[in-house]
């Protein structure tokens, strides 16, 4: 496909949220007791499974800059490349949009040994929250503690918000990423719009 095509391509494309982006930004509001939503679309996602200690775990480390080594850690940084711990042989790696050369490279890495690089980032989709009330929002939702004592910044924990499984990453010190199956995107969307309503500035 040519340079044109895949422009023209990437103009078809439709996020999860696409439809609800200027609700999402006219939610919440700025200040310390303040919230921010919006969603963070078509980042590259890629499933991988090693097993520790094994060749193919070392080269794709390698490539990553390293992987996490244990439950809630993550390498890496939301401004550039991630990745995320799910399970001690399976990660989540995430990077800006159409980071085809990330796939081939870890693909590469793997090579034949045991072990999976995959294409996952059709699956889910990401709403950022942001703000001095971004944690009390969450914790509305969300049966894990929240606070900063035991949920650190980089930290990345697999809970629900609501009945909604996720993945919940926390980036800054007022900030959150919430991943999410795309199937939810919509349900979670209205959970949060409600739930931010009690920080919403009015005149």
């Amino acid at each position: 496909m040519t340079r044109k095509g895949a422009a023209a391509m990437d103009d078809l494309r439709i996020s999860p949220l696409q439809h609800l982006h200027h609700r999402l930004a006219e939610a919440g509001s700025d200040g310390p007791r303040g919230v921010r939503l919006r969603e963070l679309a078509f980042s590259t996602q890629i499933g991988l499974r090693a097993e520790p200690g094994s060749a193919a775990h070392q080269r794709l480390a390698e490539v990553l800059g390293g992987l996490p080594g244990a439950v809630g850690e993550t390498t890496g940084s939301p401004q550039q490349t991630a990745t995320l711990w799910l399970a001690p042989d399976e990660f989540l790696t995430l990077a800006a949009p159409d980071s085809d050369h990330l796939l081939d490279q870890l693909k590469e890495a793997l090579g034949d040994d045991p072990g999976q690089v995959v294409d996952l980032s059709a699956n889910r989709t990401t709403v950022e929250l942001i703000g001095g009330a971004a944690r009390e929002t969450l914790e509305k939702g969300v049966p894990a503690d929240l606070h900063p004592r035991s949920f650190g910044i980089d930290q990345a924990v697999t809970t629900t918000l609501g009945p909604v499984p996720v993945l919940l990453w926390r980036t800054g010190e007022n900030s959150f990423r919430v991943l999410l199956r795309s199937s939810y995107a919509e349900y979670l969307a209205h959970w949060l719009l409600d739930a931010v309503r009690e920080f919403q500035v009015t005149s």
